[in-house]
């Protein structure tokens, strides 16, 4: 439901724009108000998960988030609707900071732990790839204010089962690291570098390069505090594993280039292939469907028996194969045969290469770290996807634009953008795959 909810918005924005009056510029923020306190306040709820109780902040985080849901499905003023997103924001990042971390924690067992990551995975990759569809189909049958509404019964019976079935866990107390000033550095540090990232794929310029250089001061100043507190927020030597910090950059440059493909693959289908909202969720349901079997049914057995230093690089390769064909698919395409074959490598790929990062990124960690580890992996997530959106729909928009001043047909010129924007994700999550196999090719993360 928070993963959803980052991308659901997307082909409802022209009937929300309509009803509620938003500018051109402010209805970004419908995207960015949600982006920008999700991604900065991850690292943060993590370890505070892990002080207060990782149970805590993730019934507490999920009930913010379903309150914010009803407000937004209510709100009759552009900044009405703003606000909920960004407290939709807040709560969504205390809920996902903390879950990996109690996964690792209900589920010590080597086997236990793959099944348990393949699902969590399964679950977040279906909310992603769901949510084109879903908010094209909510909107068009129900209206705009669905895609919110949705939210309160599942958000309502998941605090439920919540109360019910975690077990309650006592965390260290704030006291253990309740670094107030680290707090607020790292906390703006990565707001600012979301807000950047997401303000340069539409006003580069030099506002953007100066605040790429307050979020590297305020950073760097978090990395000096950290390293002379008497109890830090976040223990730096966590940074000195290789399968932590491997996985997390590689998740960065595969997230980037999904990321970008679900956004470009919906323009492709939208802009050059004339299809509507509605149209365009359903083609893209092959991907979920296959994430969603292999995960459930495969991922967790292929890491058992082979390890997932040897399934991150398999499924990184799948992914860059796919990402290569749609960089060839025609302005006069054919779902079936430019754009399926794609949808179901991807898929594959996804399905192998998520669980293996996630399993890797979590290898090692200790319990009393866990949700710091957790509230670094979902925010490198966060950080790939919004890097990656911003690169290739700048790449794309900049091609097309030179195409046009150069007497191209629209469609032919859209379409040449796509393609660029494609090679580039690519390119991109082929940089990941030769990390994948140069720095984790010695990571045992299930040998326990």
């Amino acid at each position: 439901m928070t993963i959803l909810d980052g991308n659901v918005v997307t082909v409802a924005m022209p009937a929300i724009q309509a009803d509620l009056g938003f500018t051109p510029a402010g209805l970004a923020w419908v995207v960015n108000a949600y982006l920008i306190p999700f991604g900065g306040l991850l690292l943060l709820a993590g370890r505070l998960g892990d002080l207060v109780g990782r149970k805590r902040m993730f019934t507490s985080g999920l009930a913010v988030f379903t309150a914010a849901s009803l407000f937004a499905g209510i709100a009759t003023q552009p900044w009405t609707l703003i606000a909920a997103r960004a407290l939709q924001g807040v709560g969504g990042a205390m809920t996902s900071a903390v879950v990996l971390g109690m996964l690792v924690a209900l589920f010590p067992g080597a086997r236990e732990q793959a099944k348990a990551i393949a699902v969590f995975s399964a679950a977040g990759a279906a909310g992603g790839a769901l949510g084109t569809f879903l908010g094209g189909a909510l909107t068009q049958l129900l209206g705009w204010n669905w895609i919110f509404l949705i939210n309160l019964p599942i958000g309502a019976v998941a605090l439920v089962a919540a109360f019910r079935v975690l077990e309650a866990d006592r965390g260290k107390g704030l006291r253990a690291g309740a670094d107030f000033p680290g707090a607020a550095l790292i906390t703006g540090a990565l707001m600012l570098t979301v807000f950047t990232i997401v303000e340069a794929g539409t006003h580069a310029g030099t506002t953007t390069a100066a605040l790429a250089v307050l979020a590297s001061a305020l950073l760097a100043a978090f990395v000096v505090r950290q390293a002379r507190a008497a109890r830090p927020l976040v223990r730096l030597g966590l940074f000195r594993s290789r399968s932590l910090s491997g996985a997390n950059a590689i998740q960065v440059l595969m997230i980037a280039g999904m990321y970008g493909f679900q956004f470009i693959g919906a323009l492709y289908l939208q802009q050059v292939l004339g299809y509507d909202e509605l149209l365009t969720g359903v083609a893209f349901l092959p991907a979920p469907v296959v994430i969603g079997v292999l995960m459930l049914g495969l991922s967790a057995r292929m890491i058992g028996r082979f390890g997932a230093h040897r399934v991150l690089p398999a499924g990184l390769a799948l992914i860059v194969a796919g990402l290569a064909l749609l960089g060839r698919a025609p302005a006069e395409g054919a779902y079936v045969v430019d754009v399926l074959p794609a949808l179901l490598l991807l898929g594959g790929g996804f399905a192998a290469a998520m669980p293996a990062v996630t399993a890797l990124a979590m290898a090692g960690v200790r319990k009393e770290d866990a949700g710091l580890a957790s509230g670094l992996f979902s925010t490198t997530q966060v950080v790939g996807g919004s890097l990656g959106l911003a690169v290739l729909t700048t790449l794309a928009a900049s091609r097309t634009r030179s195409l046009t001043g150069g007497g191209a047909s629209s469609v032919a010129a859209l379409n040449s953008g796509f393609q660029l924007a494609f090679w580039v994700a690519a390119g991109v999550v082929a940089v990941g795959l030769v990390a994948a196999v140069l720095v984790l090719h010695r990571v045992r993360p299930l040998a326990h």
